[in-house]
């Protein structure tokens, strides 16, 4: 009879320990972002004038206004994962905004000299509705696309390219229309003000964007891309990885986020102002980088954006049942972000 070969006693390999331990240190990181969330929350309901702050109407308005900015910082998240920054978020979602609701109410066209050429006319009802989301979701398309191409196919950083991109969607927006557009129709409206079963349309738009971010990125082979591409951009290229694809298809989908964040937010005030986006490119990664996004890129989670998302719009919506000013409101939210960075460093040391 042969010997029993003795049982190993290393429960795990070094591998297998690194990877648990950064998956512990991943949950510890969430737990305290759900606790910082807590505690905002019970801070504010003892701060306000009659503990308004937790009010259901109020706390439905908080994540009604926090669906927009978790829309942008899921395609965020792919960036950042990546190892990249997208600065162009904000202006994309003006220029969506003004773009989608400027062919809702005026149809597609140009002028030449005295002449007018109409691509697409106006159409009524749910048809021109469609047509009007179309146009805007393909706008940031088309952003997104530009922001790739400089960084994949002309060797230009993130920063640059998307700094250079957000310029040129400000731009664009305000020379389709300096005015805000109003007079959108009433179902377009319903996207940004109607509710079902009491919760605000946009809501369920965050989230169906949320569901589709963690299951691409967590669940399927292109996200491990994604992931690889910013854990090692040279390893992954080497082991057969398309790094530029798959940079391509990040920088398009955070573009069809920016773009979906402006539709909807024209619906919820009503009218496409180039102006709308404003800044939100901050926010989205505030968002990110506190929900644990690395900067360097290789790790994050869309759950730990989504915290980070809920933890600004309780802040913002906090600060000005408070009367605080506008201006001390952007001192703080700065400090946040570069708290979050600063927590972002000291998660990269062993």
């Amino acid at each position: 009879m042969s010997p029993v070969p003795p049982a190993n006693t290393e429960a795990t390999s070094p591998e297998e320990r690194s990877v648990a331990a950064l998956r512990r240190k991943e949950a510890l990181s969430r737990f305290a972002l759900a606790g910082t969330l807590v505690f905002l929350c019970a801070l504010f309901a003892l701060t306000t004038h009659n503990h308004v702050f937790m009010k259901s109407t109020n706390l439905i308005n908080v994540a009604s206004q926090s669906a927009i900015n978790t829309i942008i910082a899921v395609g965020m998240t792919f960036v950042i994962v990546t190892g990249g920054i997208d600065l162009s978020v904000g202006s994309i979602v003006g220029l969506a905004a003004v773009f989608s609701t400027g062919v809702m109410v005026g149809g597609l066209g140009f002028t030449i000299g005295q002449y007018r050429v109409d691509l697409l006319p106006q159409l009524p009802g749910v048809g021109g509705v469609l047509i009007g989301l179309g146009a805007g979701l393909t706008v940031g398309a088309l952003a997104g696309l530009f922001n790739a191409m400089s960084i994949v196919r002309f060797r230009v950083t993130p920063f640059i390219a998307t700094l250079a991109m957000m310029l040129i969607a400000r731009g664009a927006g305000h020379l389709y229309s300096v005015e805000p557009i109003r007079g959108v129709p009433p179902a377009f409206i319903w996207i940004g003000q109607g509710r079902w079963l009491g919760i605000p349309i946009p809501v369920y738009l965050a989230l169906t964007v949320v569901v589709i971010g963690w299951a691409v990125l967590s669940k399927t082979p292109f996200g491990r891309r994604v992931y690889a591409v910013g854990g090692n951009e040279e390893a992954a290229r080497l082991s057969g990885i398309p790094v530029g694809r798959t940079k391509l298809l990040v920088y398009v989908a955070s573009g069809l986020c920016a773009a979906t964040a402006g539709t909807v937010l024209a619906a919820q005030l009503q009218a496409g102002d180039p102006k709308l986006g404003n800044a939100y490119e901050l926010d989205a990664i505030a968002a990110a980088v506190l929900g644990g996004t690395s900067l360097m890129g290789g790790r994050g989670t869309i759950l730990g954006t989504v915290l980070g998302a809920l933890i600004i719009g309780v802040l913002d919506n906090g600060l000005t049942m408070l009367h605080v000013s506008s201006f001390a409101q952007m001192v703080i939210k700065g400090l946040v972000i570069l708290g979050a960075v600063i927590l972002d460093q000291a998660r990269q040391r062993p």
